[in-house]
């Protein structure tokens, strides 16, 4: 029986990702982690990859965010094990990932639009790294606005910057400050 509980939480702890998040008088504060694991994977993960090719299964994701009481918000993005040398676009995204990459919706973006001209660094979060020799990466982006209640919840690899293809997908707690 003890065996069989640490299995379970094992799975649980793989399933939520590794992390840590924290309201405060001073703000949102949060850190998640997880291994990429393919759609249908017989331990699922926080982060799903649907290209193996460009997002390995067990490469890693982390996301961080810090978010200020009525003020700005930075998120930072680091992974390990993807494609040395290639160019990925990453942006937040309005909901969790899913086993259907269109799952995760549409970026975030601080003011709503459907205008293409709205589509900037500066209304959504752009974490666009490209993976050095040994297939590290890490970007940052802040800004003087926090997310909206229940309106980020994952951060989506694209394929390349341009690209609308989704490599891979991680649900992430994102959280706000009053």
């Amino acid at each position: 029986m003890v065996a069989g509980i640490c299995a379970g939480a094992v799975v649980a702890a793989l399933l939520a990702g590794g992390g840590t998040n924290t309201g405060t008088p001073d703000g949102y504060s949060m850190r998640t982690d997880a291994r990429f694991a393919p759609v249908g994977a017989l331990v699922p993960s926080a982060a799903v990859t649907y290209d193996t090719k460009l997002v390995p299964a067990a490469a890693w994701i982390e996301v961080g965010q810090r978010t200020t009481v009525g003020g700005a918000t930075t998120v930072r993005l680091r992974v390990d094990g993807m494609v040395p040398g290639h160019a990925y676009a990453v942006h937040v995204h309005q909901k969790p990932c899913g086993a259907d990459p269109a799952a995760a919706g549409g970026h975030f973006q601080h003011k709503p639009s459907t205008d293409p001209a709205d589509v900037t660094a500066d209304n959504e979060v752009w974490l666009d790294f490209t993976a050095d020799e040994h297939g590290a990466g890490e970007a940052s982006a802040r800004h003087d606005w926090n997310f909206r209640e229940g309106e980020a919840s994952s951060v989506v690899i694209h394929e390349m910057p341009g690209s609308k293809v989704r490599a891979a997908c991680f649900t992430v707690p994102f959280g706000w400050a009053p």
